[in-house]
């Protein structure tokens, strides 16, 4: 090979080279010689088209450099389409965002990144580039919502406006790096048949918790986290009568009505970062007893807030909603006994009174190990005859999502249902033959 042909090679080789490696931090820099990023990053929330077409026009004036013909088309679409989901969107994690069957994200550090999908995680091969591709998609998701997480408030919990509820933990509390989850939800509510047609529950279940609801009986929905709480919640809050109004008070917004006519929704407000203007839980529930409601759903209680839900519950505000987190409805008790003591210092026996006397029905969910979410047992409280105390009656259980539940007992309501509720009594009649033929 004469001394041209090995130069002509060399060139050819170092061309090569040249060419594989542009990737997106490449385009990002190609890009910023004919617009500025941030500035097109600033145009978006006035003139979002106009942002977008600038960008895309950046990036076809950068894809004339010569550095960039040798690259095929479809990956010059694919690294065009990152950059605009970097600069407008969520990077790495926009895919999983507009993938309904994904309900949760996990970022634990740019190169780990995991999602929840049919209750079951799962690696993703998408991940950030770096901290800074992770820190500015976290500032851009904050920042809207006037947020922000730095070492001095290094830990927080917003709401973004598609819905999804989104919690950012920041060095020093987190050393590896910055960690985000991000809790989506379907733009569709789930409904009580929904959840039959899922294997949550069946039939009999959906008809009894339905009357519940109807007849203005108080229930909780209790279990851990991620179990479906507030899925069940939001599908039994569907069931309240249309004339009524309803007022639902919750740490982040999350449940959804979208076709009630009357719901008022008020949402916790968290200190801002001068250590002021918080506005708890129990704030809005003593404020929505002013609010003439005819139902309150609390989607959480979890500190002092159950006092004022007790009250709520005792003092004619029936048909109340909320859930808490229990391992089991015997664990209720002592559970609201402790977040009662948050607020006020009160004898056990009375606390459990209390509660005895607010709580109709008790709901127990739970995740199984495939990720499958279920109803496990459904409760009722009994005062004690004679000196303090209750304890749980069992009216339904269910041991496995692979096994059908078990009826042990009717509620001591069951017969006041239809007038309750305003059906035939041979209806309810013909639920109580169902369960003893399926039983």
């Amino acid at each position: 090979m004469s001394l041209a042909q090995r130069a002509q090679a060399s060139g050819s080789v170092l061309l090569e080279q040249r060419v594989a490696p542009p990737d997106l931090a490449r385009l990002k820099s190609d890009v910023q010689r004919f617009v500025s990023v941030g500035d097109i990053a600033a145009m978006m929330s006035r003139q979002p088209r106009r942002a977008r077409s600038e960008l895309l026009g950046a990036c076809r004036q950068a894809f004339q450099l010569p550095m960039w013909r040798a690259v095929p088309e479809g990956r010059l679409e694919e690294l065009s389409a990152s950059l605009v989901d970097e600069v407008f969107g969520f990077g790495p994690l926009e895919p999983l965002l507009a993938d309904p069957t994904v309900t949760e994200i996990m970022v634990n550090g740019p190169q780990s990144v995991f999602f929840e999908r049919g209750g079951c995680l799962q690696p993703s091969e998408q991940v950030f580039s770096g901290q800074g591709q992770l820190r500015a998609l976290i500032d851009r998701v904050l920042g809207p919502l006037g947020r922000r997480v730095d070492e001095s408030s290094p830990m927080v919990n917003a709401r973004m406006p598609e819905g999804h509820r989104v919690n950012v933990v920041m060095p020093p509390l987190a050393p590896e790096g910055p960690i985000v989850t991000i809790r989506k939800f379907a733009e569709r509510v789930m409904t009580l048949e929904d959840m039959v047609a899922s294997g949550s529950l069946d039939n009999e279940l959906r008809q009894f918790l339905e009357w519940a609801v109807r007849a203005r009986k108080n229930v909780v929905v209790a279990g851990g986290t991620g179990s479906g709480k507030t899925t069940l919640l939001n599908a039994l809050s569907c069931c309240i009568p249309e004339g009524e109004r309803i007022v639902t008070i919750e740490d982040t917004a999350e449940l959804r009505f979208l076709e009630h006519p009357h719901v008022v929704r008020l949402e916790a407000r968290p200190r801002n970062a001068e250590g002021v203007g918080e506005v708890t839980i129990r704030d809005l529930v003593i404020n929505a007893l002013r609010m003439r409601p005819d139902r309150i759903v609390v989607g959480e209680c979890r500190g002092a807030e159950a006092v004022d839900m007790l009250t709520a519950m005792n003092t004619g505000h029936d048909g109340s909603l909320t859930t808490l987190h229990a391992n089991s409805p015997a664990d209720i008790l002592p559970r609201v006994v402790t977040m009662v003591r948050y607020g006020v210092d009160l004898p056990v026996d009375v606390i459990e009174a209390n509660a005895a006397s607010a709580f109709d029905v008790v709901v127990q969910t739970t995740r199984s190990l495939d990720g499958s979410r279920y109803v496990t047992c459904v409760a009722e409280f009994e005062r004690a005859a004679h000196g303090g105390g209750c304890g749980v009656h069992v009216l339904f259980e269910r041991t496995s999502p692979g096994l059908a539940g078990m009826w042990k007992a009717l509620p001591r309501w069951i017969d006041d249902v239809p007038e309750l509720c305003g059906i035939p009594t041979e209806e309810v009649k013909t639920w109580e033959h169902r369960l003893h033929g399926a039983a």
